[in-house]
């Protein structure tokens, strides 16, 4: 018999359809109309006890799944631009495949394919991987079209422990006078901001004037407009402070953005090669912008300012993405060490002659 189940979320009123008969495992798919839903459980129905039922897994291509997957994160995933891209390596891989057919061990042979014999490090293709395994579970919760998610048995390979390149003081200095130097008015206060809160280069690109506090000292990044969704407080101490009020007295009020880009560009682009320049006339190799956010980390890390309040700053999820950082401050754990040991009565003799 067949049960229809009425589901309201997101992207609207959907109908999810059950039929099962004994003998048969069990069909589901999902309809945005009722009467589609009704119709499908009675062919369904007929289909299995006549013998002519395939199964909706073999019906289904995994194209037609990638594209209701892509239309459905279109408008309120900040990750969709990427994920596009990922989809597209996919659909290559797959086209002319039932959903049936992409089978974990084929995607495990795909996925290989991405770190191993490709140009894509571990950590890009395991957001492949992160994509397909989201398209499939759509497919499994909200539309009904497959039982079980396929890349739930993929196992991912490991990454690296990540990049920590920063800034030495000559470095920074020669840098710093680079920036001046530079034509683009934008470049100097742009890198002294990132340098001094290590924000991402997209959270400074799309920062406005209101989200500003001058009196507070603060930038206000709300949820949403960061990466990973959860807002957080920048400071706006020092030359940023001057920097951004000197910026502000002259602004455009037709352009509320606080780095104002034409609009034939996107977002950092207007500056790159304003940046590559002085980064050529600074003498600084192998230097990222996104490096400038290692560099805030590790200046922290160096001061002694603890994983947590680094981690607050920097706007990390978990205290792993800022552990990279942690022998940066050997001193810092020595006196962590010393606090310990006193507070236990355990002081060391040497220390008690002193």
């Amino acid at each position: 018999m067949a049960t229809i189940t009425k589901r309201t979320g997101k992207n609207g009123t959907s109908y999810k359809v059950q039929v099962r008969i004994k003998g048969h495992p069990p069909e589901t798919a999902s309809f945005d109309r009722l009467t589609d839903a009704k119709r499908w459980a009675a062919e369904t129905e007929t289909n299995i006890r006549q013998g002519k039922h395939f199964g909706i897994a073999r019906r289904r291509t995994f194209t037609e799944l990638a594209d209701k997957y892509q239309t459905a994160i279109a408008d309120h995933l900040k990750s969709a631009d990427a994920r596009v891209s990922h989809l597209a390596y996919w659909r290559d891989e797959f086209d002319g495949y039932s959903l049936e057919d992409v089978t974990s061990p084929l995607i495990a042979d795909k996925y290989a394919k991405l770190h191993k014999d490709g140009d894509r490090t571990p950590a890009t293709a395991n957001r492949y991987l992160a994509t397909l395994s989201a398209c499939f579970t759509y497919a499994v919760k909200d539309l009904g079209w497959i039982e079980r998610n396929p890349c739930a048995r993929v196992k991912k390979v490991k990454e690296s422990a990540g990049r920590v390149r920063y800034l030495t003081d000559d470095e920074r200095t020669r840098l710093i006078e680079a920036c001046k130097e530079s034509r683009n008015p934008l470049l100097y206060p742009a890198f002294i901001l990132a340098l001094s809160t290590g924000a991402r280069q997209a959270e400074l690109m799309n920062l406005r004037w209101n989200q500003v506090d001058f009196t507070r000292s603060t930038i206000v990044l709300r949820d949403g407009e960061t990466k990973n969704g959860a807002g957080r407080v920048l400071p706006l101490t020092g030359e940023a402070y001057d920097l951004l009020r000197d910026m502000n007295k002259v602004r455009d009020i037709k352009d509320d953005r606080v780095f104002p880009v034409p609009a034939e560009t996107r977002g950092f682009g207007s500056m790159r090669n304003a940046w590559d320049k002085a980064l050529e006339r600074a003498k600084v190799d192998d230097f990222r912008w996104h490096d400038l956010r290692h560099t805030a980390a590790s200046y922290l890390t160096m001061a002694g300012v603890g994983s947590m309040e680094v981690a607050k700053v920097l706007g990390h999820k978990t205290l792993q993405m800022t552990a990279r950082y942690s022998h940066l401050s050997p001193e810092r754990t020595v006196e962590l060490g010393d606090v310990l040991t006193k507070r236990l009565g355990l002081t060391s003799k040497k220390n008690t002659a002193a």
